[in-house]
């Protein structure tokens, strides 16, 4: 039986992120895709570690073979999380605000051509919050 490497496309569309689950994820996540706003994107990192460890939290929906896959939602520390990792070494982890989800943790191809994408792309569409320079002046900077 031959089966396809499983991960996740992440693009940028019309000021939102969009996560395309791929393969035979489509049904271990019960997800196909999903669609994120780019403010709500508080910051995007590489981290094999979480996914190296054991315990995912209480699978709500999805799939989880420990060393094998965590696919779907999850509920752990008060937090919603979704999950789609096979590889630990390609997983990044993208922080969410305002959204039902507080984190995804997914297997892209590149990560560290992913989370630059991604960083570059968050940051030229988060909303701008003035404060104050040393001389009074309102300045401009990005959350």
């Amino acid at each position: 039986m031959c089966l396809e490497r499983a991960m996740t496309e992440i693009s940028f569309s019309n000021g939102d992120l969009v996560l395309e689950v791929e393969g035979w994820d489509k049904l271990w996540a019960l997800r196909s895709r999903l669609t994120i706003p780019r403010a709500h994107v508080l910051r995007v990192y590489a981290d094999p570690q979480i996914a190296e460890r054991w315990y995912k939290g209480i699978r709500l929906g999805g799939t989880h073979i420990p060393g094998v896959i965590a696919a779907g939602t999850f509920y752990r520390d008060g937090e919603w999380v979704f999950w789609d990792v096979h590889h630990p070494g390609n997983t990044i982890v993208i922080e969410l605000r305002d959204e039902h989800y507080k984190k995804l943790v997914v297997e892209v191809a590149n990560p560290a051509e992913t989370v630059e994408r991604a960083n570059e792309n968050s940051a030229s569409h988060r909303p701008c919050l003035a404060r104050a320079d040393p001389k009074n002046q309102p300045t401009c900077t990005k959350p």
